[in-house]
């Protein structure tokens, strides 16, 4: 085997396992966020300044549609992501919405902030999910 032929057998690997990862993670959707929901149900931070109650983060519109996310706060924790309101204003932008949603969900829940990377191809529902999600978080801070 020469280099050339062992280089495309590494890349090709790598490939399949990252589109597998991605593809594994919008399959498993919520059902992948609500496991690390519970994860982080368990955890207890009362240093974050967050007050336990539930708050609606400010009706962020898009160019694509409006975004809207609320949060639960137990023991100083983020312990539960919902969008309110996640609409879009076509199917391409539905679809993009459905498949962002989660992942943006886990990342917030994994980092208890807002202070998460937008997701490839999602900007707009990102930056309006993350800017909605700050508005929730001050409120709890409050």
């Amino acid at each position: 085997m020469n280099t050339r032929q062992a280089l495309t057998g590494i890349f090709a690997t790598a490939t399949v396992i990252i589109v597998g990862w991605q593809v594994g993670a919008v399959a498993l959707g919520q059902g992948a966020a609500s496991s690390t929901s519970s994860t982080a149900t368990t955890t207890s931070n009362p240093a974050s300044g967050l007050k336990s109650g539930t708050y609606t983060g400010s009706n962020e519109q898009t160019q694509f549609g409006d975004v809207q996310v609320e949060i639960t706060v137990a023991n100083g924790t983020i312990t539960d992501v919902k969008t309110v309101v996640l609409t879009g204003n076509e199917g391409r932008s539905d679809q993009i919405n459905s498949q962002a949603a989660p992942i943006l969900r886990s990342e917030v829940l994994s980092s208890q902030s807002a202070n998460v990377a937008s997701v490839s191809g999602a900007t707009y529902t990102s930056d309006a999910y993350l800017t909605s999600l700050q508005s929730a978080l001050d409120k709890a801070k409050g």
